[in-house]
């Protein structure tokens, strides 16, 4: 069998994933290991195969090409006569399967688990899912927003009386990605000692639930259901959004140092006298009050002005971005979070940087989501096919 082919080294450099996820939540896992150094093998079906393919719009658009760079490509019908036994030589050869289809889909496409550790016991099935691998709501279809309903997010999102809100952007999916992503970095860790892989599983309403954090702490622990509260911090005030003269800021003044601080900034001393404003409590039951008296301050200067204030201070805050401006700011670009990839048609493009640093092994985009199946020959001889093999595959369809 032929060794993992590492784009550029990293982190993961010997590692190899086996991609056949598909939407968001899944690539978003794979995205992980590819971009530090995985060989990550991503499986499409064939121009001739009719199993749906769900993507994120266009192969060349925006989408695809942020999600699925760093990896090779092959073509494979999982339906085809002859398409197990490419399967298994992959399975062979991998550390790391990622899926998430249905359960009973899994099964019929021999990628349960358990076939899977009967050809390689050290692989690590990680599956997504929408809603879990068993219990009530097992093949329920799952999507972002969805996730975002059931787990109370949009029940906390957005101002008072005006109707839940989404998050502006698939927070369910990224984040189901993630822990994906690192529950399969703790089965990789244990593997060190017992020698064998496990099923590792995400799904979207879990991982939303996880995003509730101490919104939910505040009604396992205390009873209290959170409400929508917009822009304001729920529990911390004055942590909130303020318009200034030329657009908005955000302040994060909680605890009663920093609100000192920020009184002092602002040229309102007399506010800590205040009994509606004592403790962090006061002013969050006095929030209206205190969001008044705050916004009459900060319309009378621009944005940058406060900000420059605020931070010598010492009170957290920062600009409200629209998207362009975010890449624009020094700070993101002194940091690298945009980064250049080269498409085979639209030439070099910007997608999101990796989203964390390793001094010695950082993460590098070395390709873009290239043509279906263009490196199919290369991975199939890795895994042992002759050339006369792939060309008969090839033939009949299954690749």
């Amino acid at each position: 069998m032929g060794e993992p082919h590492a784009l550029g080294g990293g982190a993961f450099e010997g590692l190899r994933v086996i991609d056949l996820a598909q939407v968001r939540s899944g690539p978003t896992c794979v995205k992980q290991f590819a971009d530090f150094g995985a060989d990550v093998i991503r499986i499409e079906p064939p121009a001739s195969s009719d199993r749906a393919e769900l993507m994120t719009g266009p192969r060349d658009g925006a989408d695809m090409i942020n999600l699925h760079r760093n990896k090779r490509l092959l073509t494979l019908d999982l339906k085809a006569a002859g398409a197990r036994e490419v399967l298994h030589r992959l399975v062979r050869s991998a550390d790391v399967v990622v899926e998430n289809y249905r359960p009973d889909v899994k099964f019929r496409l021999g990628i349960d688990y358990e076939s899977l550790a009967a050809i390689n016991p050290r692989i690590i099935l990680a599956s997504i899912s929408g809603f879990g691998q068993d219990g009530p709501y097992r093949e329920r279809p799952g999507f972002d927003q969805i996730a975002q309903g059931m787990s109370g997010l949009m029940s906390v999102t957005g101002a008072p009386g005006q109707g839940p809100m989404r998050a502006g952007a698939a927070i369910a999916d990224v984040a189901t990605g993630l822990y994906a992503a690192l529950g399969v970095m703790a089965a990789l860790h244990e593997r060190h000692r017992s020698g064998r892989g496990q099923w590792v599983q995400a799904s979207l309403l879990q991982s939303a639930l996880g995003l509730m954090d101490f919104q939910a702490a505040r009604f396992l622990v205390d009873g209290e259901v959170p409400g929508q509260v917009g822009n304001d911090h729920p529990t911390s005030m004055p942590t909130s959004a303020y318009a200034t003269r030329d657009g908005h800021i955000n302040i994060g003044a909680g605890g009663q140092t920093i609100w000192a601080r920020l009184c002092a900034a602002i040229g309102r001393a007399d506010l800590l006298q205040d009994a509606r404003f004592a403790d962090e409590r006061a002013r969050s039951n006095h929030r209206a009050d205190l969001n008044a008296v705050l916004s009459g301050v900060f319309a009378t200067r621009s944005s940058g002005e406060w900000i420059d204030a605020l931070n010598a201070a010492g009170v957290p805050c920062g600009p409200i971005y629209s998207v362009d401006q975010v890449f624009a700011d020094p700070q993101v670009m002194h940091a690298g979070l945009a980064a250049t990839v080269q498409h085979p048609t639209r030439g070099p493009v910007r997608v999101l940087a990796p989203g964390m640093v390793l001094s010695r092994t950082p993460g590098r985009l070395e390709r873009s989501l290239g043509a279906k199946g263009e490196d199919s020959d290369a991975v199939l001889a890795e895994i042992g096919f002759s050339s006369d093999e792939i060309s008969r595959m090839r033939e009949q369809g299954v690749i």
